[in-house]
């Protein structure tokens, strides 16, 4: 992880640990710092805390669903995008509106989303 202050920082909520090396590798080569959670309870102490810019959530954590963090980050006024490997439809109907990325990750999209996600 940089230690960059000057870097937008990014908080990667993912509990598959070969996945969230290869994240923060591309987000890292990307320009950006990364807090890694891969558990809700860390997760849920980032949201509130860290100085982060944008995050990703993947709403499975390791059996437990991202949406407490997304409610946080929405109070923070942090943008953030979802990530899963399931369909939408499964959504609650107040995050059905909220960006999600599909796994596996298409390396432009998800450079897109962060771009888009930064400049809101």
């Amino acid at each position: 992880m940089s230690t960059d202050e000057n870097m937008p920082c990014i908080l990667l909520a993912e509990d598959e640990m070969l996945l969230a090396m290869v994240l923060e590798d591309h987000l890292n080569a990307s320009g950006y710092r990364v807090l890694k959670a891969a558990r809700l309870a860390k997760c849920l102490q980032l949201a509130e805390s860290a100085a982060i810019d944008l995050a990703i959530l993947d709403i499975n954590l390791a059996g437990e669903v991202s949406f407490p963090v997304a409610l946080v980050l929405r109070r923070r006024g942090i943008p953030f995008v979802f990530s899963s490997g399931y369909d939408d439809g499964d959504l609650p109907e107040i995050w059905r509106k909220q960006k999600t990325l599909r796994k596996p990750y298409d390396t432009r999209q998800l450079t897109t989303t962060l771009a888009a996600l930064r400049a809101a």
